[in-house]
């Protein structure tokens, strides 16, 4: 599309939610606008996270919106924008710049999903949703042709440039069938293995994933919830730049975690 008048924040809101179904999703912040920074939009900045470092980059590139994957206001923390989130806050709002963020929507996106592209990136075939009821699943099942936990292991390594927190439970050793989910989804582990799968690939691990990895006869892959979610935001980015016609830069900050 050509950008022939001023794009404001509400444009690529509007654009977005229509396209990813933010709609369709009860998640645990606002998917959408949520800083609204009110000038026009000439550069966006994706990344991960809404950190100040972000922040920062965005401020020095002259950029007027920010798209990420992990924004604010999330459920259970407390309401004043005070500290941490009222330094974030009072950056953007001083330069102009608005904040769009989106979580599961972006996790469950069919094509430019963070699992979508994760999956696709380490060469499995996404076959079905990991809890089969759900209409836009956050978590997937997916088929490769079967191999050991260490070739997938390198795989992974080659992938997101790391190694993976690997857990073995799988006595088979085989695997062909893998349950998928980026992020902190390590406790979808359980379902996993309910719906047959030899491995679970997740982001994050807490002390009771290992346990569960053993006893459920299941090898667990903690990938890092930030090289799990890189996919997902950069494409979106790249989708909205052809929508409107705008520079996009992906800035990365890093997180081992």
């Amino acid at each position: 599309m050509k950008k022939d008048s001023a794009l404001f924040a509400q444009d690529i809101t509007k654009f977005c939610d229509d396209y990813l179904s933010a709609a369709s999703f009860q998640d645990y912040c606002p998917n959408g606008l949520q800083v609204d920074g009110g000038a026009a939009i000439n550069h966006i900045v994706t990344g991960v996270t809404a950190s100040e470092a972000l922040i920062d980059a965005a401020i020095k590139i002259d950029a007027d919106a920010i798209l990420v994957h992990h924004g604010y206001f999330w459920k259970g923390e407390p309401a004043p924008i005070t500290g941490m989130k009222g330094k974030r806050i009072r950056k953007l709002m001083q330069h102009g710049i608005s904040l769009i963020a989106y979580h599961l929507p972006l996790d469950a996106h069919p094509e430019i999903g963070n699992n979508a592209i994760l999956a696709r990136n380490l060469g499995l075939t996404i076959t079905g949703a990991l809890y089969p009821t759900e209409a836009r699943p956050v978590g997937n099942i997916a088929t490769c042709p079967p191999q050991d936990s260490d070739e997938l292991c390198q795989t992974i390594e080659k992938v997101l440039g790391r190694k993976p927190l690997f857990i073995s439970g799988n006595r088979d050793a085989q695997i062909s069938s893998i349950g998928i989910c980026s992020g902190g989804a390590q406790d979808m582990i359980d379902q996993a293995a309910m719906m047959g799968c030899e491995a679970y690939i997740s982001g994050e691990i807490s002390e009771r994933t290992t346990h569960s990895a053993r006893e459920l006869g299941i090898d667990y892959f903690a990938c890092g919830h930030h090289a799990t979610e890189l996919g997902g935001i950069e494409a979106l980015g790249k989708v909205v730049s052809e929508q409107f016609n705008i520079p996009v830069t992906f800035i990365g900050i890093d997180n081992p975690a």
